[in-house]
């Protein structure tokens, strides 16, 4: 990934409803670098990651990429930016093989099906691959989703709580894949409420649930 890229946020300030959730966020978030977004259920860390994503507008402040913003040059930033929500976005009909590879071609790649089978392996989801989605358990359901991360060369992640139902191994795993993006030049964003050795390295640490987020570099 040789491209240096630069995700800004200037003012921006969300709301859900008539609630105000968070105002005044002032954050940078360069190339090779970690933004590790926490604090208390219902704090808006969904609502600011959607929003850092382009698929909610903030009330007001602005989100730019490489200096421009993410309203004017939406095509690219969606090239640019894979994001995870908590909802694993999967056929439950189409089994994990196949759910890759329609993932795979949305996005204008190819994968093969041995290529598959290997992402399913990295991720640790072996013997139900030829199951529909609707059939496996909401760990295999995230291994599956998470599995896209081990085939992205999106400069920039997005996930809502990747770390969610996955045993010791699924977590060192993922761990990996993403110091390895971030080695690579990559940017990664991300909420979760276990404690793991990626978010208590240098990271980027946005805390919700005061009157002004507080952003502090360590």
């Amino acid at each position: 990934m040789s491209e240096i890229h630069r995700l800004e946020a200037r003012q921006v300030c969300c709301s859900r409803g008539d609630r105000e959730l968070l105002r005044c966020l002032d954050v940078r978030l360069e190339s090779g670098q970690l933004m590790y977004l926490r604090g208390p259920n219902g704090s808006g860390k969904t609502t600011l990651l959607r929003t850092l994503a382009g698929l909610l507008r903030a009330e007001t402040g602005e989100i730019r990429w490489d200096g421009e913003p993410i309203q004017r040059i939406r095509d690219q930033y969606h090239a640019d930016l894979l994001y995870l929500g908590h909802l694993n976005a999967l056929k439950d009909d189409l089994n994990a093989i196949e759910n890759l590879r329609m993932d795979a071609a949305v996005r204008g790649s190819s994968l093969d099906e041995q290529a598959a089978w290997q992402l399913l392996t990295d991720i640790g989801l072996r013997g139900c691959e030829d199951l529909p989605i609707k059939y496996l358990s909401q760990g295999q359901k995230r291994r599956v989703a998470l599995a896209r991360l081990w085939h992205s060369d999106a400069a920039l992640w997005i996930l809502d709580e990747p770390f969610s139902a996955l045993d010791v191994a699924a977590v060192d795993a993922l761990q990996a894949v993403i110091r390895d993006h971030l080695g690579r030049g990559g940017m990664a964003i991300l909420t979760t409420h276990q404690e793991v050795e990626l978010t208590s390295g240098t990271v980027c640490r946005v805390t919700l649930g005061g009157e002004i987020p507080e952003v502090r570099h360590v």
